[in-house]
């Protein structure tokens, strides 16, 4: 299946200045950077791990027009829009069109835990309002309610609706909607990418891939050239930095090693808090032993 917003993608950080506002210069400096030098074809702005629930809604547009210039069509650029209020979600989705957005990242709606019936409804407007491709992205630990095998079946014949970012990681069930729909499975937990490549998934939307990225497109690649071993031993060897990423919370272990190599990306906003400097040691350690620094 060819991918519709690339292999590898992050979701990526969003830089604040000292004052905690947004820094777009910064912003644009990172997206070069993923892209031109760390092995990705494709960029998530404005998801969790972009901060999107604590930033305004002209800071997620100023933030998308920013990437969307500085990257040009070198990548994708795909706009986290989704929230648990589907009037709001919809404005989203037009702003991001506005701003330049290659497609939409559209998660279940979280906290309310709506049923089935809702989502797919939710979901269907979101498609049917916007000319964007769609990924849904299917988190359940964090939005409280999954989407159903059922769900995704009918959403997939929605044809803006084009990939899910699967953070479920249910592989007889994934095995089983891509078999069906067609629809393009990236995954949404670093460490399960290769047995999601397996099953017929297409990349992943990561997270460590911030530091790892040319490893894991390389992983990628070994995959579809059929090399088995090559990719396995690429999952073993960047197993502990998929894993170790997330000890705290991965937006703010990536913006501490961001800063500990020379970025600037500023502190998290609260409720958010610093990972702490044995956090990073242990990361560091984590990335030097994968031959990462």
């Amino acid at each position: 299946m060819e991918p519709p917003f690339g292999r590898v993608l992050s979701a990526m950080v969003t830089p604040f200045a000292e004052d905690g506002s947004l820094d777009l210069d910064v912003a644009a400096a990172l997206a070069r950077h993923l892209v031109d030098e760390g092995g990705h074809d494709g960029l998530v702005v404005n998801g969790t791990g972009g901060e999107g629930p604590t930033t305004t809604d002209a800071e997620k547009r100023e933030l998308v027009r920013a990437v969307v210039e500085a990257v040009g069509d070198r990548a994708s650029v795909v706009a986290g829009v989704g929230t648990f209020d589907t009037r709001h979600t919809l404005e989203l989705a037009g702003q991001a069109a506005d701003a330049g957005a290659h497609g939409l990242l559209v998660v279940t709606p979280y906290y309310s835990k709506p049923p089935q019936r809702a989502l797919l409804e939710h979901f269907t407007r979101v498609a049917d309002s916007t000319p964007l491709p769609v990924m849904l992205y299917d988190i359940p630990h964090r939005a409280g309610t999954e989407i159903s095998t059922a769900t995704l079946l009918e959403l997939g014949r929605h044809e803006r609706i084009v990939a899910v970012k699967d953070a479920k990681v249910d592989l007889v069930a994934t095995t089983r909607v891509v078999a069906e729909t067609g629809l393009a499975y990236y995954c949404g937990d670093d460490a399960a990418t290769l047995p999601m490549l397996a099953v017929g998934g297409v990349g992943v939307v990561g997270t460590s891939t911030h530091f790892c990225g040319p490893q894991t497109a390389e992983l990628v690649r070994a995959h579809l050239a059929g090399d088995v071993g090559g990719a396995l031993a690429l999952h073993r060897r960047l197993l502990p930095v998929y894993t170790g990423v997330f000890a705290t919370q991965g937006v703010s272990m990536v913006k501490g090693t961001l800063r500990r190599l020379g970025r600037p990306v500023g502190r998290v906003r609260p409720p958010m808090v610093e990972a702490t400097e044995e956090e990073l040691d242990t990361f560091w350690r984590q990335l030097d032993g994968a031959g990462l620094l």
